[in-house]
């Protein structure tokens, strides 16, 4: 699988993807840094990717007008760092390995995982 990272992603991100067998794109340092959220969610479409963000405004509305997509994992947590994040990561990728993930935003919260369709 494929991800995109979005800049306000931990770039500890990155090791954890690849140790879990995906691939993934690290937007930081590239053309992308500090693009408006929909050329990042087309991007992503374009790459076939599955983007990762802390960025709320993609479960708000970028997801639902921007269809289709291969999947958005918002992580929003109320006291955000990068372990924290991390630790969710590291929960979404085991609990929904194998999951199609194509049209749908996972908002993932310190205590609960919302799936939009």
């Amino acid at each position: 699988m494929k991800f995109i990272l979005d800049e306000n992603f931990p770039k500890k991100a990155v090791d954890v993807l690849i140790k879990a067998g995906h691939e993934s794109i690290d937007v930081r340092g590239t053309a992308l840094e500090g693009c408006d959220d929909k050329t990042l969610l087309n991007f992503a479409k374009d790459k076939k990717g599955t983007l990762l963000t802390t960025d709320k405004d993609f479960y708000h509305t970028l997801h639902s007008k921007n269809k289709p997509h291969y999947g958005i994992i918002v992580i929003a947590l109320k006291q955000p760092n990068s372990q924290a994040i991390i630790s969710r990561l590291d929960w979404f990728l085991l609990k929904f390995s194998g999951t199609p993930l194509k049209n749908k935003c996972f908002l993932i919260l310190d205590e609960k995982c919302l799936i939009f369709d």
